[in-house]
């Protein structure tokens, strides 16, 4: 590169993990971020309001040129071409990118990725991990090939994961460690120092894209096994169980070591200590419950609103696993 002229760098994101790398990128002194590209505006919230995501936000904010197309086409391509871009920056973007558009950069493009590659490649890694109880998870940066996730690995970085920590805290946390490993590792990828090494391909595992009926609770399982379960999905779609006609949501949960003493789902104890159920290995203890159009309460605030009888057997429902061997199929969103 000639002397004295800065790496163009564009960005890639559009999802409020990867603001940490974002911003940490952009205070780089050798790099000029010549555009960002996001998904477009989305309906949120209740009332369904149009609105900018983070990446979004925050581009518009320090003035860098934003570009919000709903599919990457061939003018997208053109574009970059006439823009001398020297890499291409990518954390949970949300698009596939096609050979032509990673042939744009001088470098090619490097992703983060919320997990220790090759395990649990894919769109929900965080949520992956959480649903498997890792007690370490972590941050890859990747050399982009069009494989799924399946790019030569320039760095990584651990990260233990905290008894009981859910998807929010856990997402926050793998953010901040992937503007650390931004840090570190993107000067030697600018300088042409870095040599990326192969993933090994026996150690694959894949996540999928979550949907409503990943909500529902299985008491057929273990109770680590649904505790994990609740973690992964705070937030959306939750989890919950149905009681009485009423679809009940879970908001915190602790899988406890005794043994079950009874049929799975069998309610073995309703009070302001929890709502104790028996599940297919040991009893889970839910804390914190909500009914619909209420909010989440402490467990005895809400049994005195809404009982649930001890001796009674909630209804259990499939959960499809979140983690596998091969790459799921695609299904349509819900």
């Amino acid at each position: 590169m000639p002397v004295g002229r800065r790496y163009r760098l564009i960005l890639l994101g559009s999802d409020e993990i990867a603001l940490p790398v974002f911003k940490a990128v952009l205070a780089m002194p050798l790099v000029e971020v010549i555009g960002v590209y996001t998904q477009p505006d989305r309906p949120a919230g209740r009332g369904q309001e149009i609105r900018p995501n983070a990446i979004a936000l925050w581009a518009k904010e320090v003035g860098l040129k934003l570009i919000q197309p709903e599919k990457l086409s061939s003018s997208d391509v053109q574009t970059l071409m006439g823009l001398d871009v020297d890499l291409g920056v990518v954390m949970a973007y949300g698009q596939i990118l096609t050979e032509e558009f990673l042939a744009t950069s001088r470098l090619g493009f490097i992703n983060f990725h919320g997990s220790l590659l090759p395990a649990l490649r894919g769109a929900t890694p965080v949520e992956g991990a959480l649903a498997l109880n890792l007690k370490v998870t972590g941050i890859s940066l990747q050399q982009v090939v069009r494989k799924l996730d399946a790019g030569p690995i320039h760095a990584s970085a651990e990260l233990s994961v905290v008894p009981l920590e859910g998807r929010v805290a856990l997402r926050e946390r793998l953010g901040l460690l992937a503007a650390d490993l931004a840090k570190a590792s993107l000067p030697k990828i600018l300088a042409g120092e870095s040599r990326p090494v192969a993933q090994d391909e026996s150690k694959v595992t894949y996540t999928r894209r979550l949907n409503r009926q990943d909500s529902a609770i299985d008491f057929n399982v273990s109770a680590n096994e649904i505790q994990g379960r609740v973690l992964a999905l705070e937030g959306w779609p939750g989890s919950t169980f149905e009681w009485n006609g009423l679809v009940i949501k879970v908001g915190a949960v602790v899988a406890e070591s005794s043994d079950a003493p009874a049929a799975p789902g069998t309610v073995l104890r309703a009070d302001r200590e929890g709502l104790q159920v028996a599940c297919a290995t040991r009893v889970c203890r839910f804390t914190a419950l909500q009914r619909p159009g209420g909010k989440m309460l402490p467990v005895g605030d809400f049994l005195g609103g809404c009982p649930i009888t001890v001796g009674a057997v909630i209804k259990s429902v499939s959960m499809p696993p979140l983690v596998g061997p091969r790459p799921f199929p695609k299904v349509t969103q819900s």
